[in-house]
């Protein structure tokens, strides 16, 4: 349908950038044509991916019907190539900084319904946080059930993974240096096929001080980030439990558009926790957003 004055809210966490569209309403009809060139850095306000602010009640999946009594609102998630992903621990700290600022949630705990389920976020108030940090909790980690473990390429180079899921898949890769895996120019080679069949997110991952880490990502769907929330967790939790390793509750994750901090509570969930900045709002010209349906 044709929508005229469509709001659009651009922010990041640690550089990881979403076009933000509220949709209290629920009748934005978004395409995938519309996420890519939403994304696109040229044409359209360039991001890593697109979030709809939708009513959990009004969202036609069953995944956000089973949410909407402890969730009102849904992170309708888009990565930069139109494809859908479970969660976004950075893509969810800005949904609900957006919320707080338009008094569409209370605070300071907020649940938001996503793919992979409920995940709460709330004012951080932690030592080292900085002003407008918030936190989410993403829950258990997993492995996935395989007779194999996980190998990246790129080039001519290879590595033994990790594999994560939260319930994102990642595969984490240990290395001396982050310019070990190049410019990560294309989408690194992981093998068996099997132990991921929906794709992956790699992240290369190197020791900087104890329980202190440092990360790049290629995120599936989107190419090399500046940032990725459940990767940095993925990350921080094998790294803790590498043979010899001091397991630290709370570790640092620097990436390239940052610093994130990732905790492992005594129950097993990991809380991370970062900045979430709204950059601008506007509205989308009506001809360019008939022109990319």
């Amino acid at each position: 349908m044709g929508m005229a004055g469509v709001r659009f809210v651009k922010g990041h966490g640690t550089e990881n950038d979403f076009v933000l569209l509220p949709d209290t309403a629920a009748q934005l009809d978004l395409t995938m044509a519309r996420v890519k060139a939403l994304c696109d850095r040229r044409k359209g306000l360039g991001a890593d991916g697109v979030l709809r602010v939708v009513p959990t009640a009004s969202h036609p999946a069953a995944q956000a019907q089973a949410q909407a009594q402890v969730a009102p609102w849904f992170m309708d998630h888009y990565n930069a190539d139109g494809s859908t992903a479970e969660m976004c621990g950075n893509g969810v700290r800005l949904f609900v900084r957006h919320l707080l600022d338009e008094g569409l949630a209370d605070g300071p705990t907020v649940t938001v319904a996503t793919r992979g389920g409920p995940r709460t976020v709330w004012v951080d108030s932690t030592d080292g946080a900085a002003p407008g940090d918030l936190a989410v909790d993403l829950g258990l980690a997993s492995q996935p059930v395989a007779a194999t473990k996980p190998i990246v390429t790129v080039g001519h180079l290879t590595w033994p993974a990790t594999a994560v899921l939260l319930p994102n898949p990642h595969a984490v890769v240990f290395v001396d240096s982050l310019s070990a895996a190049g410019a990560l120019a294309t989408k690194p080679e992981v093998s068996p096929p099997e132990v991921f069949p929906d794709g992956v997110n790699v992240e290369f991952v190197a020791d900087v001080a104890a329980a202190h880490v440092a990360m790049r990502v290629y995120e599936r769907g989107v190419g090399e980030t500046r940032s990725c929330g459940t990767g940095a967790c993925a990350a921080a939790w094998a790294a803790r439990r590498r043979p010899g390793v001091a397991p630290a509750a709370t570790w640092t994750v620097d990436v390239p558009g940052g610093r994130l901090r990732v905790t492992e509570r005594n129950d097993g969930h990991l809380v991370l926790a970062g900045p979430a900045a709204v950059v601008a709002t506007g509205t989308l010209s009506d001809n360019w957003w008939e022109q990319n349906r």
